[in-house]
């Protein structure tokens, strides 16, 4: 089968089917986020200007997080999907676990590359870190693929909803305020409107108004006045920039 064809979802239900309600995603959101995070950071790293400093710092800064990010990743979904898929799957995440351990020596790979290339800036160093970093995130979108559609189904398949809403929660716990924020900085502008007004609801309802405005100036940077205003209209917010009567 091609890449190509590996990629075509089934054809939709007829009309007078009766829609079902979507199943609890665990890995939906977090890949939207990673892949906006992925490929902002693959951008900035083919324009780097190698005779810029505070230029090198900024986009190295933004890869070293992204890397961390990556390897976090890796380590939650092992630690808390695969566990699960394993229980009562056995034999399910045996190709993405190898698959995992690939990613990991990547990014020690790209660690060391820019630990390189900031140690010593150099367009031909910054040009062979480029393509490493397009067959990361290559790489990264195909494995993403399979997680959300195989992974997803076996899930789906083993668990209900309320179990899978009790993983997902165990996952939160385990993030650290600082990973939350950097999660939240890039998940946010990838989600739609309808995704984006959904969590932030829910946060709105779960969180300390002082909190929540924590939240929300942390994002509205990275939305335009477009989605700010489609989510200050979901969450009945000031439309103008500021936050204050979040």
């Amino acid at each position: 089968m091609s890449a190509t064809a590996a990629l075509v979802r089934p054809a939709a239900p007829a009309a007078t089917t009766t829609p079902t309600a979507p199943r609890v995603d665990l890995y939906g959101a977090i890949h939207k986020s990673l892949r906006l995070f992925m490929t902002d950071t693959l951008q900035r790293v083919g324009r780097l200007d190698t005779d810029d400093g505070a230029d090198c710092a900024a986009i190295l800064g933004q890869l070293d997080a992204l890397l961390d990010a990556c390897r976090a990743h890796v380590d939650k979904e092992e630690h808390y999907v695969h566990a699960a898929l394993e229980a009562r799957r056995p034999g399910a995440t045996a190709r993405i676990a190898g698959e995992h351990e690939e990613h990991l020596h990547a990014i020690a790979a790209l660690e060391a590359q820019t630990a390189a290339l900031r140690a010593l800036p150099h367009a031909a160093a910054a040009a062979c870190l480029y393509r490493q970093l397009a067959v990361f995130v290559a790489d990264n979108l195909a494995h993403m693929e399979v997680e959300e559609s195989q992974h997803n189904a076996a899930l789906w398949a083993a668990y209900d909803d309320t179990e899978l809403q009790s993983i997902h929660q165990r996952i939160l716990s385990s993030i650290e305020p600082t990973e939350m924020a950097t999660i939240l900085r890039w998940m946010v502008p990838a989600l739609s409107p309808a995704e984006r007004a959904g969590m932030l609801g829910q946060m709105q309802r779960d969180l300390p108004p002082e909190a929540m405005r924590g939240v929300l100036q942390t994002v509205r940077p990275h939305l335009d006045d477009g989605a700010w205003a489609k989510l200050a209209r979901a969450l009945d917010l000031p439309a103008a920039p500021g936050v204050a009567n979040a």
